[in-house]
């Protein structure tokens, strides 16, 4: 339960129940009325603008409404006292019963708290990787893939239909360097000298595999044939196994799509001309010739006429062109059907991750969404700055299987994939990333993915030590249930309590603004102010967890040190990162 939109709910009620007196006039727009922490924790637990936003279409001052909500608001069994400050704010401190009753919603819900309908079944389409089948994913895609894939988990979480996708660039020049390098290994796997690899083609180790596996099956068989003969059955047996070894990347850092879409094939079926019929309906397509901007020309400018799309009709800088001079369609025109027939397979909410490179491409890509669906989907771009890959200081070298990079599969293997999951994410997306093997595998608070999971794992270490107490106690969440919350009376204690009940409010929010980071952030605040309670039973024995001779005080504890663990193992479970349960030196 998100208790800012109960609270909000209720603010609803009360402002109809006083359109109904007369008090407030009828009929007044609330979309604007918000509920939500105040910016100081010092001024309460809740705050509303509710009186600021009326105020004009009532015709009152909004201090004068105000006094209005406050009185209401003071009969609500859940808010122990209302302020109103300011110019016409009215903050709420809630009562303590109802913080503690949170842990009971906890512990009922497991893993699942935070879990919203928010989304309410709407399909969305997240896409993300999406590298060229050339060669194994290399370290940076590491964190479209993350960003992509807690995005997804996010989004289910908060109630969406997620499909999760891969889009194959597997149409254009790239591909056929490809199978001309593919072909060059088969031959040299068949005991040919091929010489230095020549410039242009792909030089990385991965392709002898490539070159051996295509000479296991079909032997002697593409030999000193001509290209137009060998190259499409090449190409095909290329990109295959580079798309299994892909898909195998993947599987090591816990990233599993459902969906992997050929370029190729859907320009064979027909996808570009419908895409483009469906712009043509709206008289969107025009035979022009595009103005060379200041400065520089743009992409594919050509001083000719040209089959061009009105993309500055949709906020975009300038019309696009959807043909080449030799009449073939632009990679645009491509991306246009593409994102149409996302569209049309029922997910009307597209979200691509890409590479900080394709910034330029965001403002055309999102137009040309909003115009082949006619306005009835949206695209979000969400782009992923550089990684830097660091030891102890100093930059990783390069994979010597790849030649010229780092893969994605290198990391894994030094560092595990729950905590590259996790460093991904601890930074916005926009923001570049420094990767440090040290510091990522650091036991230190100064390394976020140790202090989250060894939160965690204090956790389970008081419910252990309980449990050898006590044999016979149930301490599941339903068993800890019944514990005497009211003996949660400390400040600090109480303070865990509503960060904790803030978690359904940071599923939503991270959701509908597609910023996986926040979890993360949250996880790290949580876990600052677990520890912090737990340093504090250090230095006074009777705020320890296990109070001697206190069983119903250690009971109430123990259902926050549950509730606590559950919060955090449910954020994990967003992020695709197991929850550790002992930490091993």
């Amino acid at each position: 339960m998100n208790l800012f939109n109960a609270f909000a709910q209720d603010l609803s009620a009360i402002l109809g129940d006083l359109a109904e007196s007369g008090a407030l006039p009828r009929g007044l727009d609330a979309a604007k009325v918000t509920v939500e922490p105040p910016r100081e924790a010092a001024h309460g637990d809740l705050s509303t603008n509710a009186a600021l936003v009326l105020a004009k279409q009532a015709g009152r001052k909004p201090r004068d409404i105000a006094e209005l909500l406050a009185a209401r608001l003071k009969e609500h069994p859940h808010v122990a006292s209302v302020e109103i400050a300011g110019p016409g704010f009215v903050n709420l401190r809630l009562t303590d019963a109802y913080w503690r009753a949170r842990v009971g919603d906890i512990l009922a819900a497991g893993t699942a708290y935070g879990a919203s309908t928010v989304g309410a079944g709407r399909g969305v389409n997240v896409e993300y990787v999406s590298a060229n089948p050339t060669g194994p994913l290399h370290a940076a895609h590491a964190r479209g893939a993350v960003v992509g894939d807690v995005l997804a988990n996010l989004l289910e979480k908060a109630g969406y239909a997620v499909t999760r996708e891969y889009y194959i660039n597997d149409a254009g020049a790239q591909v056929q360097t490809l199978a001309r390098s593919a072909h060059l290994r088969y031959r040299e796997a068949l005991g040919e000298d091929v010489g230095e690899i020549p410039p242009g083609m792909y030089p990385g180790e991965y392709l002898k595999d490539v070159g051996e596996a295509l000479a296991r099956r079909d032997g002697r068989k593409w030999v000193g044939v001509p290209e137009e003969e060998w190259f499409p059955a090449v190409r095909d047996f290329a990109i295959d196994e580079i798309m299994a070894g892909i898909r195998g990347d993947l599987k090591a850092l816990g990233v599993g799509e459902q969906v992997f879409s050929s370029e190729r094939a859907l320009v064979a079926s027909g996808a570009v001309e419908a895409a483009l019929d469906a712009l043509e309906r709206q008289g969107l397509v025009y035979v022009g010739v595009l103005e060379p901007p200041k400065g520089k020309k743009p992409e594919e400018w050509e001083p000719r006429p040209q089959t061009l799309f009105r993309s500055s009709e949709f906020g975009d800088d300038v019309d696009r062109p959807l043909k080449k001079s030799d009449g073939s369609w632009t990679y645009f025109a491509n991306d246009i059907a593409y994102h149409y027939d996302k569209f049309r397979r029922g997910t009307p909410l597209l979200v691509d991750v890409l590479g900080a490179d394709h910034g330029g491409y965001v403002k055309r890509m999102v137009a040309a969404t909003q115009a082949v669906t006619a306005r009835e989907g949206a695209l979000d771009v969400l782009l992923c700055q550089l990684v830097h890959l660091m030891d102890k200081g100093q930059p990783v070298k390069m994979s010597k299987r790849a030649g010229t990079f780092v893969t994605l599969r290198d990391v894994v293997d030094a560092v595990g994939r729950d905590v590259i999951r996790f460093i991904m994410l601890t930074r916005r997306s926009d923001q570049t990333l420094e990767f440090d093997y040290a510091k990522v595998t650091e036991q230190s608070k100064d390394n976020p993915v140790f202090y989250v999971q060894y939160a965690h794992a204090r956790c389970c270490s008081v419910l252990r030590n309980a449990a050898e107490a006590d044999p016979a106690a149930d301490l599941t969440g339903p068993g800890l249930a019944g514990a005497p919350l009211d003996r949660l009376a400390e400040p600090d204690e109480l303070a865990l309590v509503r960060a904790m009940a803030n978690w359904p409010r940071v599923v939503e929010g991270a959701a509908e603004a597609h910023e996986p980071h926040r979890i993360a952030f949250y996880l790290q605040d949580l876990a600052a102010a677990f520890h912090a309670l737990w340093n504090r039973g250090r230095d006074d024995a009777s705020m320890r967890f296990l109070v001697e001779g206190e069983p119903e005080l250690t009971r109430a504890r123990l259902a926050l040190v549950k509730a606590v663990a559950l919060v955090i193992a449910s954020g994990l479970e967003v992020m695709g990162v197991k929850p550790l349960e002992e930490l091993r030196a």
